[in-house]
């Protein structure tokens, strides 16, 4: 890349510009990439976690539905889920973290009172009642873990990007650039000798045509000087 960069004072400024703002660039990109890294580490925490309650509130709902059909059916089971009037709702905000934008999900009528449900309290045991219950713990937490996966995603995504864009400055552009201002300073260092070399032969042969005019100006002196002895 050096061999493209003609050797001048103005370019060497140009590109001395260039490094201080990609060593500047690259210092930023580095604090970004190391504050996206730690804000994944506690985004992967709760997502751990979520997963654990996720599994965990799965396990209560399998067992509380097959204690239901168990025991009162499965028609008693399905017509209890197909009674449900209200269903759940969903909003999407989002939210900033260090200029990754990550979704926010909120849900109302997840959790239901047992005349909120639809069916009928007399006509229907416990069993139902725990079954609908333990569903709807699992919906939040499927809601909660759906959040919490999406934001850990795009933090990642971004920590790459970030990555890339570190490594790009560090391995290519800041050493390309300090190759061309090396290739200058050493052009212009090497100009400015052989201009130094070129003034100091000026001078010399000045000197010399100097000596040599003095000299043949003295040697025409001599003469006049031998007459006016005679």
């Amino acid at each position: 890349m050096a061999k493209d960069v003609k050797p001048t004072r103005k370019n060497l400024m140009q590109i001395e510009d260039r490094i201080e703002l990609s060593e500047r660039g690259h210092d930023t990109l580095e604090k970004k990439r190391d504050g996206l890294i730690m804000e994944f580490m506690d985004i992967l925490d709760q997502a751990q976690d979520v997963r654990e309650d996720l599994d965990d509130s799965y396990e209560r709902a399998q067992r509380a539905i097959n204690m239901a059909r168990a025991m009162e059916g499965d028609v008693a089971v399905r017509g209890a889920a197909a009674a449900l009037k209200e269903h759940p709702e969903l909003t999407t905000q989002s939210k900033n973290i260090m200029g990754v934008v990550v979704p926010q999900i909120e849900s109302s009528k997840v959790r239901k009172s047992l005349d909120e449900r639809g069916y009928g309290v007399m006509g229907t045991s416990a069993r139902i009642d725990e079954a609908a219950e333990a569903y709807e713990e699992l919906l939040e937490n499927i809601i909660l873990a759906a959040e919490v996966e999406t934001a850990m995603k795009k933090m990642l995504e971004e920590i790459e990007t970030t990555k890339r864009r570190v490594n790009a400055l560090e391995f290519k552009l800041l050493p390309d650039l300090y190759d061309n201002q090396e290739y200058i300073e050493q052009k212009l260092e090497e100009q400015e000798r052989e201009e130094i070399f070129r003034m100091k032969k000026i001078k010399a042969k000045k000197e010399e045509e100097e000596d040599e005019l003095a000299a043949a100006e003295e040697a025409e002196e001599e003469p006049e000087a031998v007459t006016a002895d005679d």
